[in-house]
C-alpha cells in the first residue's frame, strides 16, 4: 500500500465547511464530463477505489494534495479553479480548538461548521444561547444533563469558554451573530438571582459589539414562527460551503442542507424579526428585568 493510500484511508477529522465545499466541487467537477466513480478510480489509478472517490466526495476521507491534484488533473479544470480548489484542500482540515476536547466531541460537526460561519443566526425560545452564555449560567446548564462528577462539568465549561472566544477573534473576522430569545429565557432564573442578574448584564455588554444583536420576543406577542422550537442557521461566504440550518433535540441533531429546507428556516427567522423587539427595545427589557 502507497503512503498516498494510507494517507486517504478514513481516518478521524472534522468536516469543516471547507471540507465540505471541497468533496461538494470535486464531486460536481467529475460528474460534469459524466464519469462514474467506477471509471474515475479506474483513470486515477491502482491506488484508487470507488470506494475511496465516493468517501472523498462525503467528506468522510481526507485526501492528500497529491489526491486532490490527480482529480483535477483528470476532470481537466481551468487553471483558476485548480488553485482555488488546492489552497482549499490544504486549509480544509486543519486543526480547530475542539480537538482539545476530543472526549467531549465525539462528532464536533456542529462547532466545526460555526468556526467557519461567517453569519450565525440562532432562536433560543428556552435558554441563553451557548455564545452568550456566562461561565456560571453555563455550568448551571450544564451540571443538569451532565451525569459525571464536577471535574466533568468543569471541563465542559472549560470547552464552552474557549468556543465563545469565536465572537471577539481578529483573524478570521469573527462571525456576526443575531440571537433571538423569548422573554421567558430572560425570567427564568437559572442558578438563582444572583447567577441570572450577572448572566443578564453580560446579555447587554455582549450587545454593544458591533458583531452581536440580541433580541427579545415579548410575552405579549402570541402566535409565531418559533413555536415548534429552536434552530441555528448557519451562513457561510459563497466560496466555501451553502448555508445550513441545524436542530438539537434530545434525540439528536438535525443538518438541513437542501436550499428550499434552508429557506423555510431562513423565512422564520425573518418572522422571528418582525415578532422581536428591536435591539435597542430588547436591551431595555433586559436592563429592566435585571433590575426587578
Amino acid at each position: 500500500m502507497s503512503d498516498d493510500e494510507t494517507e486517504d484511508m478514513p481516518q478521524p477529522h472534522s468536516p469543516t465547511a471547507r471540507g465540505r465545499k471541497l468533496a461538494s466541487d470535486l464531486r460536481r467537477l467529475r460528474e460534469r464530463p459524466d464519469l462514474t466513480t467506477e471509471e474515475a478510480a479506474a483513470q486515477l489509478g491502482d491506488d484508487w477505489s470507488r470506494y475511496k472517490v465516493s468517501r472523498i466526495e462525503q467528506a468522510k476521507t481526507k485526501p492528500t494534495i497529491n489526491g486532490v491534484t490527480a482529480m483535477l488533473d483528470l476532470y481537466g479544470v481551468d487553471s483558476a479553479t485548480r488553485a482555488a480548489l488546492i489552497e482549499l484542500a490544504k486549509n480544509a482540515w486543519r486543526r480547530g480548538w475542539w480537538e482539545d476536547y476530543n472526549d467531549l466531541f465525539k462528532k464536533p460537526s456542529y462547532v466545526a461548521l460555526e468556526d467557519d460561519a461567517a453569519r450565525i443566526h440562532e432562536w433560543s425560545p428556552q435558554l441563553i444561547p451557548g455564545l452568550l452564555q456566562t461561565d456560571e449560567y453555563a455550568r448551571e446548564v450544564i451540571r443538569t444533563w451532565e451525569r459525571g462528577d464536577e471535574s466533568s462539568v468543569q471541563r465542559r465549561v472549560m470547552a464552552r469558554i474557549t468556543r465563545k472566544a469565536l465572537l471577539g477573534r481578529a483573524e478570521p473576522p469573527a462571525p456576526d451573530l443575531t440571537a433571538i430569545v423569548d422573554e421567558a429565557v430572560l425570567r427564568r432564573p437559572i442558578g438563582g438571582v444572583k447567577v441570572m442578574r450577572s448572566q443578564l448584564h453580560a446579555l447587554i455588554d455582549v450587545a454593544e459589539r458591533p458583531n452581536v444583536t440580541v433580541r427579545v420576543v415579548p410575552f405579549h406577542i402570541g402566535t409565531h414562527a418559533g413555536l415548534d422550537g429552536p434552530f441555528i442557521v448557519l451562513g457561510f461566504p459563497e466560496r466555501i460551503a451553502p448555508d445550513v440550518a441545524y436542530v438539537e433535540t434530545k434525540a439528536g441533531a438535525t443538518y438541513v442542507e437542501s436550499v428550499e429546507s434552508v429557506q423555510r428556516f431562513k423565512l422564520d427567522f425573518e418572522k422571528l424579526k418582525v415578532a422581536a423587539l428591536s435591539a435597542e427595545e430588547s436591551v431595555d427589557l433586559i436592563a429592566a428585568i435585571a433590575k426587578e
